[in-house]
């Protein structure tokens, strides 16, 4: 079920030229440990100004918008959420076209998914966006991640969480050591 709509959403943005990577329960389901998810998470290389390209993909998926004012609703929020009326999945596009975003993306993990290529997020860049929500669940899947791989590269993530917590004023970089001292 998820593996054909990511099929589907991977060939439409491919097909369309936009830039992307799968974050969100998906990616933890690639590197971490199985848990129930009912959506996907997408971050898209684009800026609000894509959203007529994005807009493109989601009947050719075909995926259907769930808010009424599209232009209204992603400029104040950055997320196109969209769903697969058939399988009852959500799809959430995000929009980011941040320095962060654009290195993220081309940092992405190919994984073939049958015939076709799905770009994930790395490693490091799961674990930046799973400590910047801040949930329980999320720091669950921190854990999890980290532990099953023990190759991935601390300073990245450091570096971008250091970046967020002086731009933001949060203490992302004090959780993610604290994630690491749990699992030492």
């Amino acid at each position: 079920m998820f593996q054909r709509l990511l099929n589907r959403i991977a060939s439409e943005l491919k097909r369309r030229s936009i830039p992307y990577m799968v974050i969100g329960g998906q990616a933890v389901l690639l590197y971490g440990e199985p848990r129930l998810t009912r959506d996907i998470d997408i971050t898209l290389g684009l800026g609000v100004d894509g959203l007529d390209k994005l807009l493109d993909v989601v009947p050719a998926v075909p995926l259907k918008v769930l808010v009424e004012n599209v232009r209204e609703f992603v400029t104040r929020t950055m997320v196109l959420p969209a769903l697969e009326e058939r399988s009852g999945i959500r799809v959430d596009f995000i929009f980011s076209f941040s320095l962060y975003g654009r290195q993220a993306i081309e940092r992405a993990v190919d994984v073939k998914m049958g015939r076709t290529i799905v770009k994930f997020g790395s490693v490091e860049d799961v674990v930046v966006h799973k400590i910047i929500a801040g949930r329980p669940r999320d720091l669950e899947d921190v854990r999890s991640i980290l532990l099953k791989n023990p190759q991935y590269d601390s300073g990245y993530i450091e570096r971008w969480l250091k970046e967020f917590e002086d731009s933001l004023g949060q203490g992302f970089l004090t959780v993610y050591r604290s994630v690491l001292q749990e699992i030492a």
